[in-house]
């Protein structure tokens, strides 16, 4: 059992202001694992008091500076690198295998991104009679979600204290314990008090205090797009700026000459991922008619390969859901699926082979049409959705037709016509043949998936105010 019952403020693990603790369940056991704060509006107003005092201080700071500290937070990282693997698996249930690469891998390569790119910004630029200034925008609260906790936290938490600028972090209540391993890491490296501040707790009160909080200049949020609506809501109230990486309905689109086992074993892969608990998840298959049936075979196939089990053994490729709420929402979208109409091809309910835990089979509809729920909520599990189009419009039509925008994939045998058809997609980052995810890109989303971007220069940009010093010219 973990128990974390201080808050990191103003350099100083602090106790909370109540006493009431919120539990941390281990959703392959259905035990609880953990204990942490639930933070209150005084806590988060503590907080933000903290982050403003060091604001001014901590902007002034070289880029170098800034980039040591980085690197100090990164060799701390990297040192419990097995034991955030660990929680993480325990919190989120992702096998401990996949977790290594990715729950502690990734955070580790974005921080070292950050490293590098601060020594090369361009911080500074002449145009003309003006000398354009790119300033920290102040205080940065950074509200994250449970899918991928640490690797959410560092998207954010890197660039904005490269720009300069100081944190407080709300941390998912549901996966929170990385996030006090980061505290202790950020402790022990060195950084000045107030920099940075990790208070947990529920998004109501403490979410909704940070963004409505006047003294708090951006809000980083990633999570629901309800969630996301109302963030947005309450830091209008001072025009404070937002960035919001919201949900997704991503689509697959296997062009008529692409590789169809390729792209379907690829696209069954990001499905599954992380048991579909991924924003970016390819939920959506979409495919010429003429070859529906063979890609339905394929798509059962390869989920076979998928079967829950204990995310604990370095076997497992499917790990549980993350919580019991979880687990009855996916089962009631795939009751929802069946009962619009959809054909069942494989999975639909729960392992019989597993005792506890929240897992869901990983499930296969087809013959699923764009007005189906299935096929325009996001499930947030692992169930993919097969769609049969007529021709490249339609399948453009289809894929564009949800409110999301956040991530897509197109499959062909010619580079140029897949580039062609994903020019025309309305979303923020789209896999061509199973192009590789690149930590320098931009990632974010159109429509409802949310509005900036994360990670590289456009990442670091969010945190960033612009000025411009017009100066005299001489005659």
């Amino acid at each position: 059992m973990t128990e974390r019952l201080y808050l990191y403020i103003d350099g100083t693990w602090q106790e909370p202001a109540g006493r009431d603790l919120i539990d941390v369940i281990n959703p392959a056991t259905e035990k609880t694992i953990g204990r942490i704060p639930a933070a209150s509006v005084d806590d988060a107003d503590r907080a933000v008091t903290a982050a403003r005092s060091a604001a001014e201080s901590w902007g002034s700071s070289s880029p170098d500076e800034r980039a040591a500290c980085l690197q100090s937070i990164h060799h701390g990282l990297s040192a419990r690198a097995e034991e955030i693997a660990r929680t993480i698996t325990d919190e989120v249930g992702m096998p401990i295998k996949l977790s290594r690469r990715i729950q502690a891998g990734l955070p580790l390569a974005v921080l070292e991104s950050y490293t590098r790119l601060l020594r090369e910004y361009p911080f500074e630029e002449q145009i003309g009679n003006s000398r354009v200034v790119r300033e920290p925008v102040g205080v940065a609260a950074c509200i994250t979600p449970w899918n991928y906790p640490l690797h959410q936290v560092i998207a954010k938490v890197a660039p904005a204290l490269a720009a300069g600028c100081t944190v407080v972090l709300k941390p998912s209540e549901v996966a929170p314990l990385s996030a006090f391993i980061l505290a202790d890491v950020v402790h022990a490296a060195g950084l000045p008090a107030g920099v940075f501040n990790l208070v947990s707790g529920y998004g109501d009160p403490v979410g909704e205090a940070l963004a409505s909080h006047p003294e708090v200049d951006l809000v980083s949020f990633t999570g629901s797009t309800r969630a996301g609506r109302r963030i947005s809501e309450l830091a209008a109230a001072t025009v404070k700026r937002v960035a919001l990486e919201l949900g997704g309905k991503s689509a697959a689109i296997v062009l008529d000459d692409a590789d169809l086992s390729a792209a379907v074993k690829g696209t069954v892969g990001a499905c599954f991922i992380n048991s579909g608990q991924t924003c970016t998840a390819h939920t959506r298959l979409l495919v010429p008619e003429h070859q529906y049936e063979q890609a339905a075979a394929l798509a059962v196939e390869f989920t076979a390969t998928y079967q829950p089990g204990p995310p604990s053994d370095e076997q497992s490729r499917l790990g549980p859901l993350v919580s019991d709420v979880q687990q009855k929402r996916v089962l009631d979208y795939i009751r929802r699926g069946i009962d619009e109409g959809a054909e069942l091809l494989a999975g639909g309910g729960i392992p019989d082979h597993l005792a506890g835990g929240y897992y869901v089979q990983p499930t296969v509809f087809g013959r699923v049409t764009p007005e189906m729920t299935i096929a325009q909520e996001e499930i947030f599990g692992p169930v993919l959705s097969i769609m049969a189009y007529r021709d490249e419009n339609d399948a453009i039509r289809i894929a564009n037709g949800t409110r999301y925008g956040l991530a897509g994939a197109v499959w062909s045998g010619d580079p140029r016509r897949a580039e062609r058809v994903a020019r025309r997609l309305r979303a923020g980052q789209i896999d061509i043949n199973g192009g590789a995810f690149n930590l320098l890109a931009p990632f974010g989303g159109y429509k409802q998936s949310g509005h900036g971007r994360e990670l590289g220069r456009f990442g670091l940009e969010e945190y960033l105010e612009i000025k411009s010093l017009q100066f005299k010219r001489e005659i």
